[in-house]
């Protein structure tokens, strides 16, 4: 083996010395009594990570006979992911400051950046077994962080449901791929997508692929998990789960089915339409009834994984891949800017039910002013970045396809983006209409949840309006 082909892996080398110098940062200083130092050398470390990420070239680097095989589009991601894994961090700061979890703060950091690894190999690489290797690094450590409050119940059986329906999930799609195998005797991404031909075993392989990574996306039949573990878990890792995690996958299966199972077009347009349209209006209505916030965000995330794979059902791959990096990166700004704000209120009340809401404009203005915004980008509402980020899906929806049902179901999205507007707004509503009950007190939040709402919500403002952000994406897809 030539191991000089690791220095061109420039995203994972530089992430695994990451996670030696927190484990040896950690173990060094495990006895201090005062560690407030840690989560922004923590921080730090991350924003290096990105930059690492951006710089790498423009070229496509295949390693190990193509079983790594990094895109400029893939590395981009990867820099999306790393922004986002760093709002988490930050805003983990509060919750890892309690009593309680304080001494697993290093575990906390170590199994993110365990998870962010895993999804960096799973989006690099070149054969479906080390695309499965990737997925298990990022599953196995992400079911720890759901137990990792442990001194809860809910985070109990939440880590519990999760792990059991991750593998179950990577159980069928094993089952699919050992299909796909069979019907053209290769595992390698090239030499697949050159023989694989429509017949009854490579169709069947290929549902059941889709099948399992529809699990970790939460598309609708496969999200049975996503409430009782969103609930369950803390604030900080349900947040990461709803949006770094879905990013990763949902790259991934979009890249594989336009390059991988180019031949099985038409079978997999026809599976993605079905399930986009399930998750969409499934999780919709479902979110209407949710009066527990975080069962509330949970359907809320499984309608955005619906949008975000519109993209799968157009004839545009460079379009398809550009607007989806671009509303990850606009989900993980909105997203992260409402769990921030429920976070910051779980940990000084320890409530979670869309009640506490009521009335928290009187007391907290500027904190009810940014739920707004966030929600309102979330729904669509222009002139917010998620209004962009939706018409761009909307647009690598039907780009390419001149048949009547990628509109069909792109004019289903957009009926159900008004449903989604009518329960975004039940928050609103809670926060500035509703006086049901005592208001919470007004309270001050810590110095790392401002820093946290004020990426985000610059990010939800100004990234809409900000062209160089979507070009530089399409660039990238376009190389």
């Amino acid at each position: 083996m030539n191991y000089s082909q690791f220095f061109y892996m420039i995203p994972e080398a530089t992430l695994v010395a990451l996670l030696v110098i927190v484990f040896i940062a950690d173990f060094a200083s495990h006895g201090s009594a005062n560690r407030k130092w840690f989560n922004p050398f923590v921080c730090a470390l991350l924003f290096a990570q990105l930059i690492f990420n951006i710089c790498p070239g423009e070229e496509t680097v295949s390693l190990f006979g193509g079983m790594y095989t990094a895109t400029p589009a893939a590395n981009m991601m990867k820099s999306v992911l790393t922004f986002g894994t760093l709002i988490v961090v930050l805003q983990s700061r509060n919750w890892l400051a309690n009593t309680e979890t304080n001494k697993a703060e290093g575990e906390f950091y170590m199994l993110t950046i365990s998870t962010l690894l895993g999804m960096y190999m799973m989006m690099s690489a070149g054969d479906f077994l080390m695309f499965v290797l990737g997925l298990e690094m990022a599953s196995v450590p992400m079911g720890c962080m759901v137990a990792l409050d442990k001194w809860r119940n809910d985070s109990a059986e939440a880590a519990a449901k999760f792990i059991l329906t991750a593998t179950f999930s990577s159980g069928v799609m094993l089952y699919g791929i050992s299909f796909l195998y069979g019907a053209t005797g290769h595992l390698y991404f090239q030499d697949f997508a050159v023989t694989v031909r429509p017949t009854y075993m490579s169709v069947m392989g290929m549902i059941f692929f889709i099948a399992g990574l529809g699990f970790k996306i939460s598309l609708v039949p496969f999200h049975f998990w996503t409430a009782d573990t969103y609930q369950g878990a803390p604030t900080t890792v349900t947040g990461y789960l709803s949006v770094i995690s879905k990013g990763a996958a949902a790259f991934t299966l979009v890249t594989l089915l336009y390059k991988v199972f180019f031949a099985l077009t038409p079978v997999w347009v026809f599976v993605m339409m079905i399930l986009i349209v399930l998750s969409i209006t499934i999780a919709n209505l479902m979110a209407i009834r949710q009066s527990e916030l975080k069962r509330f965000m949970a359907f809320s995330s499984i309608s955005q994984a619906g949008y975000i794979m519109l993209v799968a059902i157009g004839g545009n791959y460079v379009m398809s891949i550009t607007a989806l990096m671009y509303y990850v990166l606009i989900y993980i700004a909105a997203n992260m800017s409402v769990f921030a704000i429920i976070a910051s209120i779980e940990n000084q009340y320890g409530r979670t039910d869309m009640a506490a809401y009521n009335g928290l404009y009187k007391t907290n203005p500027k904190i009810a002013f940014l739920m707004t915004l966030a929600l309102f980008s979330l729904g669509g509402i222009p002139p917010f970045a998620g209004m962009f980020s939706k018409f761009f899906v909307f647009l690598a929806a039907v780009d390419g396809r001149p048949t009547f049902w990628p509109y069909c179901i792109v004019f289903i999205a957009l009926v159900n983006t008004v449903v989604s507007l009518y329960y975004y707004l039940l928050i609103v509503k809670a926060m500035f209409i509703k006086n049901e009950g005592e208001a919470l007190p007004c309270y001050k939040m810590d110095n790392a949840t401002k820093a946290t709402l004020i990426i985000c919500t610059a990010g939800v403002a100004f990234f809409g309006v900000a062209s160089c952000i979507y070009e530089a994406l399409h660039s990238a897809a376009a190389m």
